[in-house]
C-alpha cells in the first residue's frame, strides 16, 4: 500500500480534503492514509459501516437501494462515497463495499469490490474483482481506491 504518499502529496498542494465511508475495508483506507506525515492536514476523518444498517444510518445510503440489491452494489459504494464527503465535510469522499470472502454475500463473490468516488466534479465508481485471502482482498482494495482518488487529483 504505497499509494498514500503521493495521495496525500497531491490534497496538501491542491488544499482539498478527504474522507471514507469503509464496509470491507473497515477502517483501512483511512488508516493508510494517516500513516502518512502531514494527513492531519487533508484527512477529514471516517466511517466503518460494516453493518448494512449503518451504511443507511451513518452514509446516508438509500434503505430502498440496500433492500433491493444488498450492500454489495456499484450504487452503494457511489452513496458511500457522497455520504463520507457530506457527512464529513471533505472535498472528496470514498466508499468501499465488497465481499474480501473465504465465502460470498448475498451471492455475489468473494474478491467482488466496488469503489466510489464523489467530488467537485462529480461521481466515479470502479468496480474490480480481486483474488487472494480475505487480506490481500482488502489490501488490493485500498490500493485501487487511493489510485482512483490519485487520478481525480492529477
Amino acid at each position: 500500500m504505497t499509494s498514500a504518499r503521493p495521495v496525500v502529496s497531491a490534497l496538501v498542494r491542491l488544499g482539498q480534503t478527504v474522507a471514507a465511508a469503509e464496509s470491507l475495508t473497515a477502517g483501512l483506507v483511512t488508516a493508510t492514509l494517516t500513516e502518512v506525515p502531514g494527513s492531519s492536514a487533508v484527512v477529514r476523518g471516517g466511517l466503518v459501516v460494516y453493518a448494512t444498517d449503518l451504511k443507511a444510518k451513518l452514509a446516508g445510503v438509500d434503505p430502498a437501494l440496500l433492500a433491493a440489491h444488498g450492500a454489495v452494489h456499484p450504487e452503494v459504494a457511489a452513496q458511500l462515497a457522497e455520504g463520507a464527503r457530506e457527512r464529513c465535510g471533505a472535498d472528496w469522499g470514498l466508499g468501499l463495499t465488497g465481499v474480501a470472502g473465504p465465502d460470498p454475500q448475498d451471492g455475489v463473490a468473494p474478491g467482488t469490490v466496488h469503489i466510489g468516488l464523489a467530488g467537485p466534479a462529480g461521481r466515479d465508481v470502479r468496480t474490480h474483482w480481486f483474488e487472494g485471502d480475505r487480506a490481500a482482498v482488502r489490501r488490493a482494495s485500498v490500493t485501487a481506491a487511493l489510485d482512483l482518488l490519485g487520478e481525480h487529483l492529477t
